[in-house]
């Protein structure tokens, strides 16, 4: 037998309107513009205006410090065109170098591939077997393991120094071979790292000692100069095919005693088409429609509300954006003031959230990929935001704190006998910091900082 039932559900549907919010909303700057072109493409109805880029909206508070959003010129003209990178690549600096090492067809065809395969810091890390099937595939001619080889000993000349090594010791003994006078230190540093260089790597410098007649302040003086050598070949050259400067969601300034916080797309100005809406009125007067006038009505009508519901959610993110920053400035006003990352003072989402009067998750989607450039430079929006916190005394302070002057520690420490973990736990006790030596251990390899036996010096 078959029973009938009424059941009532709650549940909640999102409207097309805060589907459009939600997604322009985690969109950074990077990516609205384009999210814009798109909709101005896809919609008639919709157009862009020229925006007044000297308005200014104050917005009043009850503190004794005011802020004020203000587009402007100086704040919104970035172009990604200018920011450009036009640094010569290392690749591109070692093809104009073999022009001047007389090679023939067949060397340069091998040298022109070998420079292609070389990783982004420099380093030749595919094999010379593989190169040798690479040139065979791409150019139908196999070469001997030997003529690969003799090209990349002449790549290796080149500048910058170390380039195309197969492994660390080579980068450095490469930059030795290339310098115009040897020293005995240079001399002693490359015996060092041809031998010893697992025993260096790992600072097991007695083993070092006992393998060598020189003495120990002979032998520390290579360990001095090894330090000194580039473990990155490509010299910060890397190559890319466009090397563009962060562009940020937000920019701060500070103008005598005024914040001013501006979205640095500059507010793009986008309306309703006023034709369209003109056309969209004039058929809507007509009494009786044909089939092709509903037709074109019906179209009309959709392309606008649409186009409603996107200016709508565009105003409403950018609105809640700039509530958002300026809630952030707020709060971590001190900051701002001077730059010092120890003024930072806990907050979390919930803090944020229960201000501007939005869901956590709102403000989740706002500061997860949005960085705001200041005075003293460009931010991740979660910068700001607390991982967690630790008692100093009465108060609470971010765990950056904590790490900034674990870090101060350990810059400080005697570097031929540095602290254990155990150590740093009781210096932060002594100043107050409530610590575990598990959570000074976890933010010691947060800041990759090694070990304190691989921190001790000679």
């Amino acid at each position: 037998m078959q029973r009938l039932e009424l059941r009532q559900n709650h549940s909640q549907k999102l409207t097309p309107q805060q589907i459009q919010f939600i997604k322009l909303l985690q969109l950074s700057n990077s990516n609205i513009d384009s999210e814009i072109k798109k909709e101005l493409e896809d919609n008639p109805a919709l157009e862009e205006t020229e925006n007044n880029r000297n308005e200014e909206v104050e917005i009043s508070n009850n503190e004794n410090y005011n802020y004020s959003q203000k587009r402007d010129s100086e704040f919104s003209g970035f172009s990604k065109e200018s920011n450009i990178s036009n640094i010569e690549s290392f690749r591109e600096s070692l093809l104009t170098q073999i022009n001047y090492l007389n090679l023939d067809k067949d060397e340069i065809t091998i040298a022109n591939q070998i420079i292609g395969t070389l990783d982004n810091d420099g380093y030749l890390r595919r094999d010379l077997e593989s190169i040798i099937d690479d040139i065979a595939f791409s150019e139908n001619i196999e070469y001997s393991y030997n003529e690969i080889e003799e090209v990349l000993l002449k790549i290796q000349t080149l500048e910058p120094p170390g380039i195309g090594a197969r492994n660390i010791e080579e980068c450095l003994i490469l930059q030795i071979d290339g310098m115009q006078e040897l020293k005995n230190k240079h001399i002693l540093a490359k015996k060092v790292l041809s031998n010893c260089f697992t025993d260096f790597k790992k600072k097991q410098f007695d083993k070092i000692y006992n393998k060598f007649e020189e003495s120990k302040i002979e032998i520390n003086d290579a360990f001095n100069f090894i330090k000194t050598l580039n473990p990155k070949p490509s010299g910060g050259l890397e190559d890319s095919e466009v090397t563009e400067f962060l562009i940020p969601d937000f920019i701060i300034k500070k103008n005598n005693e005024e914040f001013i916080v501006d979205l640095a797309s500059g507010n793009r100005k986008i309306n309703i088409n006023k034709k369209y809406v003109s056309i969209y009125d004039e058929l809507k007067s007509k009494k009786n429609k044909d089939s092709e006038t509903k037709k074109s009505y019906e179209f009309i009508k959709k392309k606008i509300e649409s186009a409603q519901w996107f200016v709508d959610a565009l105003n409403q993110r950018n609105n809640t954006l700039l509530k958002t920053m300026n809630t952030i400035l707020k709060l971590q006003l001190k900051f701002f003031e001077d730059g010092d990352e120890n003024d930072l003072k806990p907050m979390i989402l919930k803090n944020i959230a229960e201000i501007i009067k939005m869901d956590i998750s709102t403000v989740s989607r706002i500061v997860s990929n949005k960085v705001v450039q200041t005075d003293f430079g460009v931010f991740p929006l979660k910068y700001f935001f607390s991982e967690s916190t630790i008692k100093k005394g009465d108060e609470l302070v971010s765990s950056r704190v904590v790490k900034n002057y674990l870090k101060k520690i350990i810059k400080e420490e005697n570097k031929t006998s540095p602290y254990s973990d155990d150590q740093i736990e009781k210096i932060l006790q002594e100043k107050g910091y409530q610590v575990a030596r598990r959570t000074v251990t976890k933010y010691r390899e947060q800041l990759s900082i090694p070990v304190a036996r691989l921190r001790r010096e000679y």
